[in-house]
């Protein structure tokens, strides 16, 4: 069974940092893309950034310049590096992959940043 497991969360103030990780437990086979997605309260989920297995990238408009998305294929990990924080960031952050037919979601991680 494949369970992706988040972590790297937390409070942070305005201009700070984070790095979120999600890593892939189980087997897992011709994944397709990895990416981050996050939901504040009263949003709906967002797509935050994406890699696809080649390494290219995709990523909001609203994080552009800050955020880098990565990951470490021995691992099973993909990351998000979050630089210049905003209030406007806070939201429960979310890691999917999908590989095939099929996509598997964390469970969230919390990031709250303070002005």
């Amino acid at each position: 069974q494949v369970q992706l497991v988040e972590s790297g969360g937390g409070l942070v103030q305005a201009g700070g940092s984070l790095r979120l990780s999600c890593a892939a437990s189980g087997r897992i086979s011709s994944i397709n893309t990895m990416g981050w997605y996050r939901q504040a309260p009263g949003n709906q989920r967002e797509l935050v950034a994406l890699m696809h297995i080649e390494g290219s990238t995709n990523y909001a408009d609203s994080v552009k310049g800050r955020f880098t998305i990565s990951r470490d294929n021995a691992k099973n990990t993909v990351y998000l590096q979050m630089n210049s924080l905003k209030p406007e960031d806070t939201a429960v952050y979310y890691c999917r992959i999908v590989a095939g037919m099929y996509y598997y979601w964390g469970q969230g991680t919390q990031v709250t940043v303070s002005s």
